[in-house]
């Protein structure tokens, strides 16, 4: 059973925009004349996901003046303290309930299948505890570092190194059972810590995204977003 709904990481400075965030919420610039949470919301909504938790810190207010037509947008306002990935999602966890979940990054363009639509079709709870979805190192548009993950001919990830670096680059779009979240004492950390617990139970999952991703973290990145858009227009 596919998950109905998703947290929307939306809290983070986005200090790599340098100057474009000193006004402005990194999910609120645009790319190719949309915000990019406004991208990010299209794909939930094709994906026919009806409830959405999106977490807020900085400028906080700007995020929630944008959303306040959105009924179906619920927000996790967070503490001054950054609390990562893993904390901001263990705080929105009164909204997302018991099951397993979405996650998803705004700062990320799309095209090919809908992310969240492939992660469902791929997604089995008896075995797994969490499905990342991933792109190859090498057609990771925009993205300057280094891979994240391993990825097994079962699907099951790991991070270990044969030889090189790692292959794969987390997208931050994944189906996650939330259920030992709650259980960790700190409450700002990274979900790298629940995917190195996930590993060593040989729980962890990845598919691989059969389309174009962008990393939409720097102002360079807005550039290369809008192309990879305006190619697939153009064909």
């Amino acid at each position: 059973m596919k998950p109905d709904c998703v947290m929307i990481f939306a809290a983070g400075r986005g200090t790599r925009m340098r100057h474009l965030t000193r006004e402005l919420p990194k999910p609120l610039l645009p790319v190719a004349g949309k915000p990019l949470i406004d991208h990010a919301l299209t794909l939930v909504d094709m994906a026919g996901v009806t409830r959405k938790v999106v977490n807020v810190n900085y400028f906080a207010e700007k995020l929630r003046t944008h959303l306040r037509n959105r009924q179906d947008v619920e927000i996790s306002a967070e503490t001054p303290d950054a609390l990562e990935t893993g904390g901001g999602l263990k705080r929105a966890l009164p909204l997302l309930g018991d099951e397993p979940v979405f996650t998803l990054n705004p700062d990320a363009i799309w095209t090919g299948p809908n992310p969240l639509t492939q992660l469902a079709g791929n997604w089995h709870p008896g075995k797994m505890a969490a499905l990342l979805l991933l792109v190859p190192l090498t057609k990771a548009s925009g993205h300057a570092g280094q891979g994240d993950f391993s990825l097994a001919p079962d699907g099951r990830i790991s991070r270990h190194i044969a030889e090189g670096q790692h292959p794969y680059v987390n997208t931050g779009a994944e189906i996650i059972d939330t259920g030992g979240i709650a259980a960790i004492a700190e409450n700002c950390f990274s979900l790298n810590l629940v995917w190195d617990r996930m590993i060593a139970e040989g729980r962890l999952f990845g598919c691989v995204h059969q389309g174009g991703w962008a990393d939409v973290g720097t102002p360079e990145g807005i550039i290369t977003a809008e192309k990879m858009l305006a190619e697939i227009r153009d064909v």
